[in-house]
């Protein structure tokens, strides 16, 4: 029996984070809503059976922790908090009026990810215990739990960065991803950096493939647009 997509609310008022956040978590398959402050979050939440909810502190108005306060006298759905706050205080704070993780800022996508996969486990809205995260296109099976890349010819021993472009080019398989979107998913959310770093990471990533047995032309160029991988 197929379990249908978890829920996700995320509130912020910071647009480059929501967009990133949002496309981050409908990449994974979940439903997700976006607003930028506490009171249209409130209403929401009377209306949708949310599984999760992602809140940063600072808001305009009611803040993070107010909103939290109110969703638990609504709802039991887990609560990460995100801050630009990143001490002891705030994290006990956040933990002790009802939220039950903090993620702060900067962060990276498969954080993000983790956090929130580990969260749905615990509150039974999305992953179950044992379930496994692997992709498999072209002969080559990526397993994100446990953070290989490997098929018949072995192991492709590859850098969390080449790890995490290789899983971005996986996932959309037979489609061209974007230098901004393999930037987006391999820095995070405040990559200050150049698209042709992508270009010198997708060589070696490349010559990753090739040299653990496996056809470096698995990457192709889509000239103009960004990278594919072979399905």
């Amino acid at each position: 029996m197929n379990e249908s997509p978890s829920r996700i609310l995320v509130v912020d008022d910071e647009p480059s984070i929501t967009e990133f956040v949002s496309y981050a978590l409908k990449k994974e398959g979940f439903y997700t809503d976006v607003v930028d402050n506490g009171e249209d979050a409130l209403a929401l939440a009377m209306q949708n059976p949310y599984d999760l909810f992602v809140l940063d502190i600072m808001l305009p108005g009611m803040d993070g922790y107010e909103l939290c306060r109110r969703l638990r006298a609504k709802t039991t759905a887990p609560v990460l908090f995100l801050s630009a706050r990143d001490t002891e205080l705030d994290k006990v704070v956040g933990l002790e009026i009802g939220g039950d993780d903090y993620l702060a800022k900067p962060f990276g996508v498969r954080e993000l990810i983790a956090r929130v996969r580990a969260l749905l486990r615990r509150g039974n809205g999305g992953d179950f215990p044992g379930t496994t995260h692997a992709i498999t296109a072209s002969g080559i099976t990526l397993d994100e739990d446990a953070h290989t890349a490997s098929g018949e010819s072995g192991e492709i021993d590859l850098t969390p960065r080449e790890f995490e472009l290789l899983a971005s080019l996986m996932k959309s398989a037979g489609k061209v991803v974007s230098r901004e979107d393999l930037l987006r998913d391999a820095w995070g959310w405040e990559y200050l950096t150049e698209t042709k770093t992508v270009d010198t990471h997708i060589k070696r990533l490349r010559d990753k493939i090739g040299a653990a047995g496996y056809d470096p032309g698995l990457v192709e160029t889509v000239r103009g647009y960004g990278y594919r991988f072979k399905q």
